[in-house]
């Protein structure tokens, strides 16, 4: 399931997402324009409030009358937190662009008793205390919230309530045997290690798996890339770092189902994914405890999206395990979608805003594993295929969709062969290139175009790629 995260950081809430004095605002406060690019994105679920910022949040904080709440600090990230925006907010306005959320619960201040509320807050019916506060604040019916993440990056230093593996895998037992004795349906997310590079990667999901494997159902997966280096090749190389990292987890997890003699299988959230590094250092400048303050707004480049793009196509690859990928975050904050809140454009779409955008939108169905012969490079860690490619087979549509990243710096020809599915005629090709790695969209210039040399001839996909460039292919088909 594609998705996205939104976390009270910076202007991801405030200014992005929410902003009751901005011309496009609707009843609620919700820039109308928001939730427009936000369709187009098409993201089922969104992750919220955090990320680090909830291991500092007391949800009742962001609920009643909005006038009584109380103005907070918030630690993670140096800002004044208002609580103008919370709980029943966010449902309102997932309603409002089809999404279901992915709700985080806090194990750094807070712990068993607060998650166990929150759930029957969210999900019980009524005749409760913390069921009839829900209706007298204006939610009759159940949010019948499904997905729970229990706490956020755990293992890092950084995070408020910081604990070794040990302590948050017991704390991960008791609070998911106090969440599901409220409600059993709840489907539980635990922290894995904070990215592929950390000091706890391996020991910690082995040890939480050891002790909570019967507790939770989803590993949580987070990973960032950069290109400090300035390097290209080095940098769309990193897709192989990912494909890794998603290969040594699941055979982490089997390993540990192997030994329990369990018939359970634990499945992958990789709930936060991108590039992230362009505004580091920038953030230094911003005073501190002030409200949505300009924070983590990095501005994407061409580059940024074609590893964007390989990434994503990783995560097809992948997605006999990985059922949650939620790209972080969704707006002004490492985000594919911007606002401005003056001036034109109000909105505007980051470069990599359309390779997640059409793989949100067609990468739905059926993961199909291609016949495919692709010469590599040899990057200083990995060797690197240039040309990444995923086909996906939906049966609602009846449309095969092939997605391509061509890394070379050349003219590709690419030819794949699809032996499930009866492929019929093109319906759309396009293809996102010829722009300099280093060019940036504020201006909007940056866009799709038509690919023109692609061809079906019996089961096989010929086309020719544009040097550096992110493609996606529909074709009619039967399985």
């Amino acid at each position: 399931m594609w998705g996205s995260f939104t976390e009270h950081l910076g202007r991801s809430v405030y200014e992005g997402i929410y902003q009751p004095e901005h011309e496009t605002a609707d009843e609620d406060g919700f820039r109308k324009d928001v939730i427009e690019a936000v369709k187009k994105l098409k993201v089922p679920l969104i992750r919220y409030p955090g990320g680090n910022f909830v291991s500092g949040y007391n949800w009742q904080d962001g609920i009643g009358p909005k006038d009584e709440r109380p103005v907070r600090l918030d630690l993670a990230w140096r800002s004044l937190e208002t609580n103008q925006f919370g709980l029943h907010e966010f449902i309102k306005w997932c309603k409002k662009v089809n999404a279901a959320p992915d709700m985080a619960v806090n194990l750094g201040t807070r712990g068993i008793d607060e998650a166990r509320n929150l759930v029957e807050y969210c999900n019980f019916p009524k005749g409760t205390y913390w069921s009839d506060l829900r209706r007298k604040n204006g939610a009759e019916e159940p949010l019948n919230i499904k997905v729970w993440s229990v706490g956020n990056e755990m293992d890092g230093d950084w995070q408020i309530g910081h604990q070794t593996a040990h302590e948050y895998c017991r704390l991960v037992h008791e609070t998911a045997k106090a969440m599901r004795l409220v409600d059993p349906s709840v489907e539980l997310v635990a922290c894995c290690s904070s990215n592929h590079q950390n000091d706890t990667y391996g020991s910690w999901e082995e040890t939480v798996l050891d002790n909570a494997y019967d507790d939770v159902d989803y590993l949580s997966l987070h990973q960032y890339y950069d290109n400090y280096e300035d390097n290209l090749s080095e940098f769309l190389g990193k897709s192989v770092d990912f494909d890794n990292f998603i290969s040594e987890v699941t055979a982490i997890s089997d390993a540990v189902k192997a030994r329990k003699h369990s018939h359970k299988q634990i499945n992958l959230a990789f709930d936060e994914w991108n590039v992230w590094y362009h505004s580091v250092g920038a953030d230094d400048e911003q005073e501190p405890w002030t409200q949505a303050p300009h924070l983590l707004e990095d501005h994407y480049d061409f580059e940024d999206a074609l590893l964007v793009g390989s990434l994503a196509i990783t995560l097809l690859k992948h997605a006999d395990r990985v059922k949650i990928g939620c790209l972080a975050q969704l707006v002004n904050v490492i985000a594919p979608i911007m606002t401005n809140t003056d001036g034109s454009p109000s909105v505007w779409y980051q470069t990599i805003f359309y390779p997640f955008m059409q793989v949100s939108n067609y990468g739905q169905g059926i993961a199909l594993t291609p016949k495919q012969t692709v010469p590599t490079y040899q990057a200083k860690e990995y060797e690197v295929p240039y040309v990444d490619s995923i086909a996906v087979y939906n049966p609602e549509t009846a449309e095969v969709v092939v997605f391509i990243v061509n890394k070379a710096n050349e003219q590709t020809a690419f030819t794949l062969d699809i032996d499930s599915a009866k492929l019929g005629e093109v319906v759309a090709a396009t293809q996102f290139t010829g722009y300099d790695i280093h060019q940036t969209n504020e201006d909007q210039s940056m866009n799709l175009q038509d690919l023109k040399d692609v061809n079906v001839v019996g089961n096989q996909v010929n086309a020719q790629l544009e040097p550096l460039s992110w493609n996606m292919i529909r074709i009619k088909a039967e399985a």
